[in-house]
């Protein structure tokens, strides 16, 4: 059976704990620059180093995998476009921070052979601070002949 709107609320259990460094944060920002050198905002270099913003999908990501590994759903990786991101931030990842994502299935529409699907993944210290949900809209595609 595909994903469908019966499946809105459906929440995964929490990814292992991610140790935000400030290893991973500058070389993050590194990469946010390409060829032109990274992103030089002073904020993610030091001993008070925050992420930037876009790095919560490097943990949110992970919570990911349950949805894709929920049989239930039929979703393939290999069918599916990352159509919008939205963050909603409580306070910036810091260094130091022992973060876990949780995903739920928020909205589904099916149409002909495309789902549209929006999850939120919640990002949560360890010891139960919320920091970020970041919010994906997916566009799912089924093979030739499934529907939903």
């Amino acid at each position: 059976m595909p994903i469908t709107p019966e499946h809105v609320g459906r929440t995964y259990p929490p990814t292992e704990p991610y140790v935000v460094s400030r290893a991973k944060i500058a070389e993050f920002a590194e990469a946010l620059g390409g060829v032109e050198g990274g992103d030089q905002n002073p904020a993610y270099r030091g001993d008070d180093a925050i992420a930037p913003p876009t790095f919560a999908m490097v943990i949110g990501s992970q919570a990911w995998a349950a949805l894709f590994d929920d049989e239930e759903l039929g979703l393939a990786l290999m069918r599916t476009m990352h159509a919008d991101q939205q963050f909603t931030w409580q306070r910036p990842l810091r260094a130091g921070d022992e973060v876990v994502a949780q995903l739920t299935i928020e909205k589904v529409r099916n149409r002909g052979t495309t789902d549209m699907v929006t999850v939120a993944v919640d990002l949560r210290t360890t010891a139960g601070e919320s920091v970020c949900t970041a919010t994906s809209q997916l566009m799912h595609t089924r093979p030739e002949g499934a529907s939903a």
